[in-house]
């Protein structure tokens, strides 16, 4: 089955990191021990990546990338092109894989015809495997009955304390598709919690690291970014950090339903 790929618990987000910042923040974290790297075409660094991932001299089979398909490149002609030129860009004949980044707005272009695009760059080598991004309930069903739900590896949704979205990680999870969680630490506010605060001291831990390690334990994956080495060690450690059973649900119990990304034009139908 497609989606038994196995993606990286912790992986390394690069949203809104450009420039050296982009490359340092890659380097760095490859040199700690990350070997996921998260990136998207709308980012505009896959270039910078490409170029310090062939600096660091870490060998391809050992790195697991995932590129995200902007909407304007969601076209069964548009599709296939942009990626070569990300891959060309990243320095790789294959990135390990590749999400539709926001649903088509207003289904402008059909699903069916992306789903069918990124089918086709997977036989042809060019991807490991495929999957969504930002998709509500409504447009994950839709990506099932397109393509089948083993063909999806990931749904990469905004996911934090405040922000848990029960409804898709519920239907995603009765498919066995994995929930990819990204903006983990909800911009900083999640840090900022007393609950979190409280738990990371009761651990000798950071509260980035009590954020992360309850969406690990909850069966996520995560890609946080940072531009700092310090905070890029501190993030991977989380993956050692194991919170017990009550603070697990003390966390569960914080959702506001509090969403942060929601870029008017662009989100779908939130549930």
């Amino acid at each position: 089955m497609t989606n038994s790929l196995h993606i990286p618990d912790l992986g390394l987000g690069t949203f809104r990191l450009t420039g050296h910042q982009v490359v340092d923040s890659v380097r760095n974290a490859l040199e700690l021990g990350y070997r996921a790297i998260d990136t998207a075409q709308i980012y505009g660094n896959e270039a910078e990546i490409g170029q310090a991932l062939a600096d660091s001299g870490v060998a391809r089979s050992q790195l697991f990338l995932t590129t995200k398909i902007w909407t304007e490149h969601l076209g069964g002609d548009r599709l296939l092109p942009s990626l070569r030129e990300s891959l060309a860009k990243l320095r790789t004949d294959h990135v390990d894989l590749t999400l539709i980044h926001w649903p088509s707005p207003n289904g402008q272009v059909p699903l069916t015809e992306t789903l069918d695009a990124l089918m086709q760059v997977r036989e042809l080598g060019l991807t490991r495997a495929i999957g969504i991004s930002n998709f509500p309930v409504a447009l994950q069903q839709q990506a099932i009955d397109a393509v089948g739900a083993h063909e999806i590896a990931t749904n990469q949704i905004e996911l934090h304390p405040r922000l848990q979205n029960p409804q898709v990680v519920a239907h995603a999870r009765q498919h066995g598709i994995r929930i990819t969680s990204y903006m983990t630490l909800g911009y900083g506010q999640t840090l900022n919690e007393p609950l979190i605060q409280a738990i990371a001291q009761a651990h000798g831990a950071t509260p980035a690291q009590v954020a992360l390690a309850w969406a690990m334990a909850r069966g996520f994956a995560v890609v946080p970014s940072s531009t700092q080495r310090a905070n890029l060690a501190s993030n991977l450690a989380a993956r050692a950090l194991h919170l017990s059973a009550q603070e697990l649900a003390q966390i569960d119990a914080m959702d506001r339903g509090q969403r942060l990304v929601d870029p008017e034009g662009l989100a779908p139908q939130w549930d």
